[in-house]
């Protein structure tokens, strides 16, 4: 077997973030790619340890600086790249989990909930209702992580005391908010921790365990299917079947389309587990043919405005609907219109809501005259997508599709 990088069971968090190009992947990001990092192997192989540190890590009781993973060392080195280009980024950060082919948010308040997996021409398949949260320091990411590590499912069988139960995926994306009327960069860093792969007889599950097992490997095998056809060249491809499972088709993009992916494939050093081994590694093999394309994610600032009204406008409506169906009345109406300062075209009438009756208009940067104010749009999304949540669970509704 060839890979690009191999480490032994002595090496070091931080020899492994170097030398496995994690750095490099941080730095793609911030330029506009789309990036993903993904960690596959059998159960109880080291996967969640490579990529978060010590399970037993708690806000009382952090992990020791030289046990952080990959994760966290992306965090604190895509913080120390932004301060040290003088870049104005937006940084958010969404956190889910796929349980038994069930998409759900770890982020969210309240209990757990299937969300919907939609697709689009511009956007290729995305979670429907998905939390995103703002960030601009290593401790409110670091608090997130582990905010929604603790909600993920977990249980023990015989080869793994603490067995993911779920896969998960953590992505951060990362906006470019330059003055400037050039394009803005939107780049994405997606790490991906993939329950590992077991063999019932193994573990020896029973019932639920047996089930979330069976879904585990299910989803792991349509991921291996779309690699294997992946790794044929171009011209030989057949149709890949991204939508055999929740998993591949959240990973298309990934896989097979403009993005840039990094795989570190866990083994075990056990001659008990050897089987599994040779499988993790052939796995790895077909992965390292795939051929992506890689693309940099460039809007227009015109393009970018009119996503963010988009989005915006969609929140609008699902807030007041919230306050209906929950007989609130609807917040004092507030203006964010600057005087003397037009509407762009195209704008969206106001429905009479929180942020004024108008629609969405632009406001001047400092030193800057008719030049939309990026945070300003930016905090309307942050503080509907945070309202409506807050309707959904605190006035005891469920979300409704």
């Amino acid at each position: 077997f060839g890979f690009s990088a191999v480490f032994d069971a002595g090496a070091s968090q931080e020899a492994v973030f170097e030398g496995s190009g994690m750095r490099q992947l941080v730095e793609l990001a911030i330029d506009g790619f789309s990036c993903t990092v993904f960690a596959f192997g059998q159960t109880g192989s080291g996967k969640t340890y490579t990529l978060m540190g010590p399970l037993t890590q708690s806000e009382s009781r952090p992990a020791a600086p030289g046990l952080l993973g990959l994760m966290q060392r992306s965090f604190a080195c895509l913080l120390e790249q932004s301060r040290s280009r003088g870049s104005d980024l937006a940084l958010s950060a969404s956190y889910l989990e796929i349980y038994n082919e069930q998409v759900r948010d770890l982020l969210s308040p309240g209990p757990p909930c299937a969300l919907p997996l939609r697709w689009s021409k511009t956007c290729g398949f995305y979670v429907e209702n998905q939390l995103s949260v703002d960030f601009d320091s290593l401790e409110a990411i670091a608090d997130l992580l582990l905010q929604g590590s603790q909600r993920r499912r977990t249980s023990a069988h015989a080869l793994n005391r603490h067995s993911s139960r779920s896969h998960a995926l953590l992505t951060i994306h990362i906006r470019s908010r330059a003055p400037s009327a050039c394009p803005s960069k939107q780049g994405t860093l997606c790490f991906v921790d993939l329950a590992g792969s077991e063999r019932v007889k193994e573990t020896g599950s029973t019932g639920e365990l047996s089930v979330e097992a069976n879904n585990i490997n299910r989803s792991l095998l349509a991921l291996g299917h779309c690699i294997s056809l992946l790794a044929k060249p171009r011209g030989k491809r057949m149709h890949i079947p991204y939508r055999d499972s929740k998993l591949t088709r959240l990973l298309a993009r990934s896989l097979g389309g403009s993005g840039i992916t990094l795989m570190v494939a866990c083994i075990s050093p056990s001659s008990r587990c050897l089987s599994e081994t040779l499988s993790t590694l052939h796995y790895a093999s077909r992965a390292r043919r795939v051929t992506t394309r890689p693309l940099a994610n460039r809007v227009s600032r015109e393009k970018l405005l009119q996503t963010l009204e988009e989005e915006i406008h969609a929140l609008q409506l699902e807030n007041l609907s919230l306050r209906q169906q929950l007989c609130l009345p609807r917040v004092p109406t507030r203006s964010v219109e600057v005087p003397g300062t037009p509407t762009r075209t195209g704008a969206r009438p106001g429905w009479g809501g929180r942020y004024g009756p108008t629609g969405l208009h632009r406001f001047p940067l400092e030193g800057q005259e008719g030049v939309p104010a990026w945070p300003s749009l930016y905090g309307l999304l942050r503080d509907f997508v945070v309202e409506n949540e807050q309707l959904r669970y605190g006035g005891g509704m469920h979300r409704t599709h």
